[in-house]
């Protein structure tokens, strides 16, 4: 939206609140709400990869390579989604909203997190892999491929740390918001 469009609906929206100040926390409860639920699914979703399916393919799978092939396959669609849902979170949240900084900080925090993990560091792994070929196994622990592919390695799960535990701010902040409980004045 243009400037002058946003702040005509904005006035609008406030215009519309003042007239109906129930309605208004009905409203901010049902975008409440709906931020609870991305918010839950996507942290769900992200604790399932790093405490089940990274540690199984490791496990099960015959090689590293192919466990980690695996989890390249995965963590994209993890940081993607986490990015729409920390935007979708933003978007749901009107400014003055109650708990609104929670609730924003914690939409920003995982869209960070999410977008440094996909867009900063997974085209560095990737082409790193790429260059050290089928196996980072294969390198001496100290061949600086090897050293360099860890230090990103620990900077993703580091990036999707950060993004589940701003997920967490954002759920609690819009589960707050949810339970305001309308005026019946």
């Amino acid at each position: 939206m243009t400037a002058p469009v946003a702040a005509i609906a904005a006035r609008r929206r406030r215009e519309r609140d003042a007239a109906d100040p129930v309605g208004a926390v009905a409203r901010n409860q049902l975008r409440a709400l709906v931020a609870v639920v991305l918010c839950a699914l996507w942290g769900g979703a992200a604790l399932i990869v790093v405490s089940t399916v990274a540690p199984a393919a490791f496990r099960v799978l015959p090689t590293r390579s192919l466990a980690g092939a695996l989890v390249g396959q995965v963590l994209p669609v993890l940081f993607i989604s986490g990015m729409i849902v920390g935007v979708m979170t933003l978007v749901l949240t009107p400014r003055g909203a109650p708990r609104s900084v929670l609730r924003r900080i914690g939409a920003i925090g995982t869209l960070a997190g999410c977008t440094v993990a996909q867009v900063v560091i997974g085209p560095r792994i990737a082409a790193l892999r790429e260059r050290i070929g089928p196996s980072v196994e294969a390198l001496a622990a100290t061949d600086p491929l090897r050293v360099t592919f860890g230090q990103l390695h620990g900077l993703s799960v580091l990036a999707l740390g950060v993004a589940m535990v701003f997920a967490l701010i954002a759920l609690v902040g819009a589960t707050l918001a949810a339970r305001t409980a309308p005026s019946t004045d």
